[in-house]
């Protein structure tokens, strides 16, 4: 039974909290008994329980697993099978993820239950921003919130990102009124589908309310930026629109015209001159505290690859504070930080004890993947080389300072399922852990919801080495970085080519490398390609070869901080500022793809 508040009443949110944290082991040991009670006689766990719902044969006998693990269930619920695969309560939708599985988005079941779940959470996250912030109820929040596109399944189930999921639910469009969350923008320029029209709509809605605008954001620091970009590029339009009282022929969802001009009303000249003048000078340095005034802070995500964009959001706020307030995930929601107002760097996030049940599996300081081990069916587990056998720990049971990959048993049909996050303790509040977020598990490059590994980058850079060898030209060695200096930020592969049989640098066809940019490209994953074409979240990726022996002095920098010469790979991708300049001290060629991959929505083939 979820607890239930009313949102307006910051006393009883914190009073929840506090319930909640302090009671951490009690509320999870209930949470993995409601579980299991309720999921018994599923198929998946009947597989392993014989009707023993007790915790301790729970861990010794549901095996830890991944997404490949799970993925037939899956496939055979989006074909039509019966829920009760996985769950005893109906899965209402699929939410995909950002990860993915063969190239196409992994996919998570939800039910109408958790929707709840999300619905409170989100309401949990305003009592603390209350507690460090006055006077939210005293205006409007422009927070820049965007749909992405979603297919049936066969069964007739949806799949769409968690986001757009919780965006056309019910529980957000008829939502009750909060005093303290009121957005600037209508949810009918939220809801559209043309995310140009969205972007448009939304911003220009923020422009004529900027009086009462008390605080701005996005979901991630990079869609943010994307929007002062967009600014930018239509700021004289967003001006006549505001002068002219109208709004431009472009603009043709029916919904959004109508919200946009409920609240344009009439012409404000005044208006516009006042922005075409904040605008007007030869930087936008600070342009959001300009443009709104009254703005306390941005509420943006800014851990793990978002924390890349943090010089460019400074840059642009004018000292305001960067604020990340929640962590969550399509396979659930997790925590809130408690202390909204703390440097980006120092951001931890207090996981809520009734969302899911929580295990970690600890990883050295390395962060070092760890690996079930099978004879324990996943009880415990060991590093690569099989030493030093650990097991899966409990929420309470985590020590501070210890890395750990987060595990979850969801309401919604996932039990003991590796998310891929790479989790830093630093410390308690009450009686439930902290936790920084590190990295996400594997991933290599990151520019917005896209999440490359190492693998499918190498898989990427091969079909295109299929073009480059019947010229005679090897590719000896290869990395990358995401580059974020440009918005959207975009993927630069290094390349050190040369002919076969000689050292010599081959003669570098423009058209040849283009395509390989473009062949790269094609063969990276569908959240790549779908921000790409779809989102525009994403530049054209860009190619720079290498003089002969780049990869050499990369080798002997690593080297002279502290890696081994015995043990030293070539990083697949390059995050210190040192080594980007070595490398790009040697480039010798620059090439783009010109033209954006192919994408469309992804399709489940019935079996």
């Amino acid at each position: 039974m979820l607890p239930v508040f009313d949102p307006n009443d910051n006393e009883a949110g914190l009073k929840l909290l506090e319930d909640l944290t302090n009671n951490a082991c009690q509320i999870q040991q209930q949470v993995l008994e409601d579980i299991l009670a309720t999921n018994l006689h599923t198929e998946y766990l009947k597989s392993f329980l014989n009707g023993d719902s007790g915790k301790e044969n729970f861990k010794n006998k549901v095996p830890i697993v991944n997404y490949e693990d799970i993925k037939p269930c899956i496939e055979r619920i989006a074909s039509g099978e019966p829920s009760s695969i996985i769950s005893a309560q109906p899965i209402t939708e699929l939410l995909t993820s950002s990860g993915t599985s063969g190239g196409q988005p992994k996919m998570m079941p939800s039910t109408a239950e958790e929707l709840e779940r999300k619905t409170l959470f989100y309401n949990l996250l305003v009592p603390v921003m209350n507690k460090y912030v006055d006077g939210l109820d005293q205006g409007k929040a422009m927070y820049l919130l965007f749909i992405k596109p979603e297919i049936s399944t066969p069964s007739g189930l949806m799949a769409r990102p968690v986001l757009t999921s919780y965006y056309k639910s019910n529980n957000f469009r008829n939502r009750a009124f909060n005093r303290y969350n009121v957005y600037t923008s209508p949810d009918e320029t939220i809801l559209c589908s043309d995310s140009k029209q969205s972007m448009y709509c939304q911003l220009l809605c923020g422009l004529v309310q900027r009086d009462e605008v008390l605080r701005v954001g996005a979901i991630f620091a990079s869609a943010f930026l994307r929007a002062i970009k967009f600014l930018e590029e239509y700021l004289k339009e967003f001006c006549s629109n505001i002068r002219t009282g109208s709004v431009s022929d472009w603009i043709t969802d029916p919904n959004c015209r109508k919200a946009v001009l409920s609240i344009l009303s009439k012409p404000n000249s005044e208006l516009a001159d006042l922005i075409e003048d904040e605008c007007s000078g030869k930087s936008w340095e600070g342009i959001i505290k300009k443009l709104w005034p009254r703005t306390k802070y941005i509420e943006v995500i800014v851990t793990g690859s978002m924390a890349q964009y943090i010089p460019t959001l400074e840059f642009y706020s004018g000292g305001l504070p960067l604020v990340s307030t929640m962590y969550g995930s399509s396979e659930c929601y997790l925590g809130i930080n408690f202390k909204p107002l703390s440097n980006p760097s120092d951001v931890s996030y207090t996981l809520l004890p009734n969302m899911a049940f929580f295990e970690f599996l600890p990883v050295d300081n390395n962060h070092k993947e760890v690996v079930p081990d099978v004879q324990c069916n996943g009880v415990s587990v060991t590093d690569r080389n099989g030493k030093e056998k650990v097991e899966a720990v409990d929420l309470v049971d985590v020590k501070l300072g210890h890395y750990y990959e987060l595990i979850v048993t969801t309401f919604t049909g996932l039990y003991r399922y590796r998310v891929g996050d790479i989790l830093m303790v630093t410390g308690f509040y009450n009686n439930a852990p902290q936790f920084r977020f590190v990295h996400r598990r594997n991933v290599v490059l990151s520019i917005d919801t896209d999440k490359t590994n190492e693998e499918d980058l190498l898989k990427a850079v091969t079909q295109a080495k299929f073009l480059l060898e019947p010229l005679g030209f090897l590719l000896t060695e290869y990395t990358s970085f995401a580059d974020t200096a440009s918005i959207p930020g975009h993927y630069v592969l290094f390349w050190e080519l040369k002919m076969r049989g000689t050292n010599d640098l081959p003669e570098l066809d423009p058209v040849i490398m283009e395509q390989c940019c473009s062949i790269v490209e094609e063969s990276l994953d569908s959240v790549y390609r779908r921000c790409r074409k779809k989102d525009k979240s994403i530049g054209p990726l860009e190619v720079r070869v290498v003089t002969h022996g780049t990869f050499d002095a990369l080798m002997d920098f690593c080297v002279s901080q502290g890696s081994s010469v015995n043990q030293y790979k070539t990083p697949r991708c390059i995050k210190s500022e040192e080594a980007l300049k070595i490398l790009d001290s040697r480039v010798v060629g620059r090439f783009s793809s010109n033209k954006t991959p192919f994408w469309e929505p992804f399709r489940i083939e019935t079996k």
